[in-house]
């Protein structure tokens, strides 16, 4: 079971609009920070703070293949988050709006 203090710091990780947007479309599927950059329609250093931020706190995994770096949820032992993340609404349309990038 996690403390109080580490579930403390979790939430307070979710509070920001721009890491809750990014829960969510990791929920649909792992991605790479180009993509995201797209759908929130902001910065790659910008996008790549809140995913380290995310690291940190233990929300996602980060998995390398070749020179991309790939992001996916990590929230299947922390039952308090996944209830928040399973209730996001949908960000199927916007990823699917959204071309793959390559990142160059």
């Amino acid at each position: 079971m996690e403390s109080i203090e580490a579930m403390s710091e979790q939430l307070k990780l979710i509070s920001d609009k721009s890491r809750l947007t990014i829960l969510a479309c990791l929920k649909e599927k792992e991605m790479c920070v180009c993509d995201i950059v797209e759908i929130l329609q902001t910065t790659q250093p910008n996008v790549s703070q809140h995913l380290k931020r995310l690291k940190i706190g233990g929300l996602v995994n980060e998995t390398r293949r070749s020179q991309w770096i790939y992001y996916s949820l990590n929230v299947e032992d922390k039952p308090h988050l996944k209830q928040v993340i399973d209730q996001l609404p949908s960000m199927k349309e916007q990823i699917n709006a959204t071309p793959s990038q390559s990142c160059d």
